[in-house]
């Protein structure tokens, strides 16, 4: 495992460290995703991100009790690792978006822990080792969410498992993964060519997709946004270099909040702002529009969530969840544009976890 720690604000050099220090949602061949974290205001740690996808990933709302039982194995009722799966049980409840169904592609948990997947082409999750039990990708932030309260903690919680590839309606999960928790922190976990590589630090705020990491913030860092103004040339497609480094951009002229709605709002417009409108292309990949965008609110336990063919944001308070082992799985249909604002009391129980 490679592992890049940072110490100081030399780790991001150039124009990287006159804007801001740089830092993910799972997504198939043909999808962008990006993931905005701010975490240097005095109001709250917040972090935004786009799920962009070619067709509906079927998010639903879930709000998942202590105490639940996850065979790292199946996925829905498929079974996709026979060899050592990966069994625990849930220590933490947690709000999540699913995704077809079968795993988490974005949420937080009641300790202030949030996961989010987005698509990496070039992972590489390397041979599986049967010595180790598996944990399927879809459901690699759920298991991180379940049991770990900070960014230090899940990261040693993946020493345990052994992340493996699976595919759903045709797609493979190549992914990697953002990670923050309440306190700040952050990490980028990816795996190249067959290897972990972390990148742990609160500097790491910005992800969206390929190349790599480390190739990401070499691009940033050779951009000169030293003297930010409108007549400042900035990449304006959709492609996840130009938005890795928009995002960058914008994000280090964040005014300083008066109140957490207009925080809410602030990351929210950046997300607004790399999301891919509708019929846009992406290389050889299609098209993949925004599908929905989400804003985590890690100190006060608020999730907002907005689908771009609503035009309304939702939000649910997880403390106001009962979250007691035993307690029901909740749930909420985000589509329905009759929903608008705190939805909290909007969701109903449901007989049978999604997983």
């Amino acid at each position: 495992m490679k592992v890049h720690k940072s110490t100081s604000g030399r780790s991001v050099v150039g124009a990287l460290a006159a804007v801001t220090a740089a830092l993910v949602a799972w997504q198939p061949e043909v999808d962008a995703c990006s993931r905005i974290l701010w975490n240097d205001n005095k109001v709250a740690v917040f972090v935004a991100r786009t799920m962009d996808w070619p067709e509906s990933t079927e998010p639903v709302l879930t709000v998942l009790p202590r105490g639940m039982k996850r065979d790292g194995g199946r996925a829905g009722s498929e079974v996709v690792v026979k060899e050592n799966p990966a069994r625990w049980t849930s220590k933490y409840g947690s709000l999540v978006t699913t995704i077809y169904g079968i795993g988490t592609a974005d949420g937080l948990n009641e300790r202030g822990l949030a996961a989010h997947m987005l698509y990496l082409n070039s992972a590489d999750f390397g041979p599986r080792d049967p010595s180790k039990p598996a944990l399927h990708a879809a459901l690699w932030a759920q298991f991180l969410l379940d049991d770990a309260a900070t960014v230090t903690e899940a990261l040693a919680l993946l020493d345990t498992v052994q992340v493996v590839p699976v595919e759903a309606r045709g797609h493979k999960a190549n992914v990697h993964l953002a990670i923050d928790d309440a306190s700040g922190d952050s990490a980028i976990i990816e795996f190249v060519n067959g290897k972990r590589v972390v990148h742990h630090g609160r500097e790491y705020r910005i992800m969206t997709n390929d190349p790599t990491y480390d190739e990401q913030l070499a691009l940033l860092g050779k951009l000169d946004f030293s003297k930010p103004s409108s007549d400042l040339p900035l990449p304006g497609n959709v492609k996840a270099t130009d938005r890795f480094q928009r995002a960058a951009y914008y994000s280090a002229m964040l005014p300083e909040p008066k109140n957490d709605r207009e925080a809410v709002a602030s990351v929210l417009a950046i997300a607004r702002n790399v999301s891919v409108p509708f019929g846009a292309p992406y290389k050889g990949f299609g098209i993949y529009n925004t599908e929905y965008r989400t804003v985590a609110d890690l100190t006060d336990k608020r999730y907002f969530f907005e689908l771009t063919t609503s035009p309304n944001v939702l939000w649910a308070n997880l403390g106001k969840f009962q979250l007691k082992p035993g307690s029901p799985v909740m749930i909420l249909q985000p589509d329905n544009i009759a929903l608008s604002g705190d939805v909290t009391a909007r969701f109903h129980k449901v007989s049978k976890a999604p997983f």
